[in-house]
């Protein structure tokens, strides 16, 4: 999963097919939350994404992808998984938190993209993990400002999080995004301010807070793709593509 060390700075039209994919996977993502009650498998969330990305002509990215070939079109993470979990038979229940990480290609660009819902009612714990791993994206949206560098949005994600009780990933970070779907600048949920990348208007960065209740450390399922909680404790995943530009950064999945 590591990205190309050549950051790719996209034009205005770039930025706009961006802006299409992202307007898609914004469907997918709104189909597949509309559906999310206790009783519906995995796997039904999976097929109703692919339906919503045929009726527009778009790929997922995810399918295929990596050693060994991930095997749907996005991934569920219920609980204490993290990330890359597998679509298949599970069924929902009441009080699960599931992460849904889906990505849609159209005229050759990826538009990246997550959120983390609850399954009917969920503990007060589980909604304050939602609420802050959702802030601190937007957290990390708003340092990513030309002047700034990467290690600036690192570190405010990290503060925030780690101010508010939680845990932020080490292992999994935000990336470029663009033709490919992991390109050049990793940008951690950890960091320096003042380190890394400098932004450049026309950098599009996929920016994904991951939050866990108890620890920071994680470990990988026997599948080869599901991400846990080394303690299986909650966890909680909120993604946006943006584009950093001369102004206000440019949200890039919404519909």
């Amino acid at each position: 999963m590591d990205a190309s060390n050549q950051v790719h700075i996209k034009n205005p039209a770039e930025i706009s097919l961006m802006r299409e994919a992202g307007r898609v996977n914004a469907s997918v993502l709104a189909t597949v939350r509309n559906l999310i009650k206790p009783g519906v498998t995995t796997a039904d969330l999976n097929a109703a994404a692919e339906e919503i990305l045929q009726k527009y002509g778009a790929s997922s990215p995810f399918k295929n992808y990596g050693h060994p070939p991930f095997p749907a079109s996005i991934t569920v993470s219920i609980n204490e998984q993290l990330v890359h979990g597998i679509p298949g038979k599970r069924k929902l229940q009441e009080g699960d938190i599931v992460s849904i990480d889906s990505g849609a290609v159209v005229d050759g660009f990826i538009g990246d993209a997550a959120f983390t819902v609850g399954v009917g009612e969920i503990s007060p714990r589980a909604r304050r993990l939602l609420e802050v791993t959702e802030k601190a994206l937007y957290i990390g949206i708003d340092r990513m400002r030309v002047g700034n560098r990467s290690g600036d949005i690192s570190a405010a994600i990290q503060k925030y999080v780690e101010g508010q009780g939680f845990h932020v990933v080490r292992e999994y970070t935000g990336h470029g995004v663009g033709r490919q779907m992991h390109e050049a600048p990793q940008v951690p949920n950890h960091g320096t301010p003042g380190t890394g990348v400098p932004l450049r208007a026309g950098m599009t960065i996929a920016l994904e807070p991951m939050v866990l209740v108890g620890t920071h450390r994680t470990r990988v399922l026997s599948d080869r793709w599901t991400v846990v909680a080394a303690d299986r404790s909650l966890t909680a995943h909120f993604e946006h593509s943006v584009a950093v530009t001369e102004g206000e950064p440019l949200i890039l999945t919404v519909l």
